[in-house]
């Protein structure tokens, strides 16, 4: 009998770092500390540490959405961005930075223009996008850029 690899997921809520069988991972893991939600499909409100702790440790690949509320593009993108997120759960976590509130993310990741996207994978940045996108587009574009 072999041993089940094991998935690592950052609790987006509490930072504890959980770790189960990967084939669980659809079946609606919960983080051991808090118990709320590791992948259930929905995009998370992060800071800047979060989203550098997560990017580092997740065995999933990781999107962040870094917008502000008076962006109007970013407004436009975000039920695209969630329906995305529901369209990978799974595959992908999803999580929006907002840069008013965590300018520091935006100076960090050398942001330009929002809305942006970076997609982080294996503990490091794997891809950017500059500009708003519809959900079949941030699927292909995430597609496109995951092992």
């Amino acid at each position: 009998m072999t041993q089940s690899e094991k998935l690592k997921l950052t609790c987006l809520t509490c930072g504890t770092i959980n770790a189960f069988p990967r084939e669980r991972v659809t079946d609606g893991p919960k983080c051991s500390s808090c118990g709320d939600p590791l992948a259930n499909g929905k995009v998370a409100e992060i800071d800047l540490a979060m989203l550098e702790k997560a990017a580092r440790a997740d065995g999933l690949p990781l999107v962040a959405d870094l917008w502000a509320p008076w962006c109007g593009p970013c407004r436009m993108m975000a039920p695209e961005f969630a329906t995305a997120a529901q369209n990978m759960k799974g595959k992908v976590r999803f999580v929006k930075v907002n840069t008013d509130q965590h300018p520091d993310a935006a100076v960090r990741y050398s942001i330009r223009g929002i809305p942006a996207l970076l997609l982080f994978d294996q503990g490091r940045e794997r891809n950017r996008h500059a500009g708003a996108m519809r959900a079949p587009q941030i699927t292909g574009w995430l597609d496109q850029n995951i092992d």
